[in-house]
């Protein structure tokens, strides 16, 4: 199998586990915020030792693009990324429906009107909330993914960097969550948009806004902390 391909469906499983577990954890919970913020995180921890090997384990499409700007991926890689990401997610937040129109037995245009951890704006619903929330979680978030995988860093940075990460992404759960539910990936928001009633509209502030946030991310990491006397 082309190795972009096996990279690529090794995205998308990884993707919608993650979407699955931690989507799937604040809807049958009833948006607990620490055990969804707990999901999140250990999803990236399990799927960093499954698939990480094989794609990197981005299952976010900000990361993939830090990735690309950073040329640890070329455009080839980066499209079926984003792509299979997407997927990934979609199969997820069909399941999601499906499970809650199982315990329920609500039709499916009511549960498209749930809440079925879709992201948008709490409180004032002012999209620059959301926007400013978005870029500085993906920020932080990425600049995390930068450090725990810097080949440079030898030892407990790299070894664990899943585990690194896995946290990093449970942290910014924490906060987010209850701003925005927390997207911090455009994948994850379009996989459980499309299956809501009224999110379809918020969905740009979760592409755009996290994708800033990963350009920032890589700009930062790659002129302030990368070590370049390390990495040459």
């Amino acid at each position: 199998m082309d190795a972009t391909i096996k990279a690529a469906i090794a995205e998308l499983i990884g993707t919608f586990v993650l979407v699955f577990f931690g989507v799937g954890t604040a809807v049958f919970t009833g948006g607990d915020l620490v055990a969804t913020a707990l999901a999140f995180g250990l999803t990236v921890m399990v799927m960093s030792v499954t698939v990480g090997k094989v794609s990197g384990c981005h299952l976010n499409t900000a990361i993939s693009l830090a990735m690309f700007l950073d040329k640890q991926i070329d455009a080839k890689k980066f499209a079926f990324y984003v792509v299979f990401q997407i997927i990934g997610a979609v199969i997820a937040g069909a399941l999601i429906v499906c499970l809650t129109m199982g315990m329920t037995d609500f039709s499916f245009e009511t549960v498209r009107n749930m809440d079925l951890g879709a992201n948008f704006v709490h409180g004032t619903g002012k999209a620059w909330v959301g926007i400013l929330a978005e870029v500085i979680l993906t920020f932080i978030f990425v600049l995390v993914v930068f450090g725990a995988t810097d080949k440079s860093h030898q030892g407990v940075f790299t070894e664990f960097g899943g585990f690194f990460i896995g946290l990093a992404l449970a942290m910014v759960h924490m906060v987010g969550i209850g701003i925005t539910g927390t997207s911090v990936n455009p994948a994850r928001s379009i996989g459980m948009a499309i299956f809501s009633a009224d999110y379809l509209g918020d969905v740009w502030i979760f592409i755009v806004a996290p994708l800033i946030g990963g350009v920032l991310a890589w700009l930062v990491y790659s002129f302030i902390l990368r070590d370049e006397a390390a990495s040459a």
